[in-house]
């Protein structure tokens, strides 16, 4: 489904200083440190009363609330007593797969970057408000797949993520990932290849008791299609290719594919209590990554 292929370069802004372990960040660990800084983080919370440093709400107390919980101060000022709740705070576990697929490698002229590239800032990105928040991430298929908080941890996710992966396929699919009760999962793709492997790893998550968020990352032109007159399409791996004189006549069928794959991805998302967000390469990061804060952090989006 990916259009006209491009010619394929270095990641560049990924793979600069990716390999230096020590001394300056690698410059996509930089760049999602920026993107995160535009996004509210704070600790994240579970929204409900537990253990915490953080004040949620007052209620009224009732039998059985130990004397240490009342919040004298507050209940002088009413007739009635007041309990001080605290928001929950226990660290959850998220799972991250980017999908490294030769098909992500696609950018047309409508947008500053690939599809694998912005996947990549995105992932990054969530990572940084996710572990600073005390939250457990970890990269599916990687060196940095072991969910881990802290620096290190990000460091770790910064280099795998700038790496390239040898053997790349046209198509990608989620790797296996020991899931755990209660955690999260997000997959960044296009989810152009056979569904067949995304639905079985979504199941096995789901078994697990994993909720996740699906991200279809397309370019502009993969959606509206501007594509006109004689047309070479070609697989960004070169194994598949085909030749249309009139590619404007193929627009139509083109898009009701594309939404057919969609449609697809929302009924496997809705079995498996996921969410699903399309998002495009022309538009804003923070956008993107608004949403998903939101998803993992289970608010509303």
């Amino acid at each position: 489904m990916s259009a006209a292929r491009v010619e394929r370069v270095g990641p560049g802004w990924l793979r600069r200083d990716a390999e230096r372990i020590s001394g300056a960040l690698p410059p996509l660990m930089v760049e999602a440190q920026r993107l995160a800084a535009t996004v509210s983080a704070g600790v994240h919370g579970r929204r409900r009363a537990g253990p915490g440093e953080t004040f949620w709400q007052y209620r009224q107390a009732m039998p059985g609330d130990p004397l240490t919980s009342i919040d004298w101060r507050r209940s002088a000022r009413s007739d009635h007593v007041y309990i001080r709740e605290m928001e929950w705070e226990s660290a959850q576990t998220v799972w991250i797969w980017r999908d490294d697929a030769l098909s992500m490698d696609y950018r047309s002229d409508a947008a500053p970057r690939t599809k694998g590239e912005r996947a990549a800032l995105l992932a990054m990105a969530l990572s940084v408000l996710l572990v600073r928040g005390g939250e457990r991430v970890g990269l599916m298929g990687s060196d940095a797949q072991r969910p881990l908080s802290g620096e290190t941890q990000l460091r770790r996710l910064a280099l795998a993520l700038s790496k390239d992966r040898e053997g790349r396929g046209d198509v990608g699919a989620p790797p296996p990932a020991p899931f755990q009760r209660g955690g999260k999962a997000v997959f960044l793709s296009d989810f152009f290849g056979p569904l067949e492997p995304l639905e079985a790893a979504m199941t096995a998550a789901a078994q697990a008791g994993v909720r996740g968020s699906l991200v279809q990352i397309l370019d502009p032109a993969e959606e509206a299609f501007p594509f006109d007159g004689r047309m070479i399409f070609e697989s960004m791996g070169g194994e598949v290719d085909f030749e249309t004189h009139r590619a404007r006549g193929l627009a139509e069928a083109y898009r009701k594919r594309l939404a057919e794959r969609r449609d697809a991805l929302d009924r496997l998302a809705r079995r498996c209590g996921w969410r699903l967000t399309a998002h495009h390469t022309d538009v804003s990061p923070r956008r993107g990554l608004i949403w998903l804060y939101g998803a993992v952090s289970g608010g509303a989006v």
